[in-house]
């Protein structure tokens, strides 16, 4: 009984590492785009960068659009948990105390408040900063007034965005 058992064991171990394996790779390509990962400018930049319909509008060192939590009333943030994986911080690197303010960006503005993991999470006005993982490149704008108009980009002057984003030539 014990060699029918081995054939099984031998399956299902590799099943695990497999499955291991596609979960670290999937997750390390998601952390490298939220601020863990290599960029050519550095990913605690916050810059800003014109769009059609919106003005000038925040986005990180990697071009990932930037958005503000309107629950978070610029004050600490609000969003947690689940929320957090759709909506990830814009969080600074470990060992970094601030983030740098890139072409068209305020660095009186820029600031930080921290996490209830003790992280730091860039703030713009006081406003806590995210990501949006429908996002999938630089440049996309998928969280506009999204989750019934609680997420907003963020304009380089500090205020909240409300505009339309143009639809695009590919819709």
């Amino acid at each position: 009984m014990r060699d029918r058992r081995r054939p099984r064991l031998a399956a299902a171990s590799a099943f695990i590492a497999l499955t291991a394996g596609v979960c670290l790779t999937s997750c390390g390509a998601a952390a490298a785009r939220v601020g863990g990962g290599v960029s050519s400018r550095s990913t605690e930049e916050v810059t800003a960068r014109h769009e059609a319909g919106l003005g000038s509008i925040l986005v990180d060192g990697a071009g990932y659009t930037l958005y503000a939590y309107m629950p978070d009333r610029q004050g600490p943030s609000r969003c947690a948990g689940r929320c957090a994986i759709e909506w990830p911080p814009l969080l600074l690197p470990r060992g970094a105390s601030r983030a740098i303010a890139g072409q068209g960006v305020r660095s009186s503005l820029l600031g930080t408040t921290r996490r209830p993991n003790g992280r730091l999470q860039v703030t713009y006005d006081r406003w806590p900063l995210y990501l949006y993982e429908q996002d999938s490149s630089p440049g996309e704008i998928n969280g506009q007034a999204e989750s019934m108009g609680l997420w907003y980009v963020v304009g380089a002057d500090g205020q909240i965005d409300r505009g339309v984003v143009p639809a695009s030539a590919d819709d």
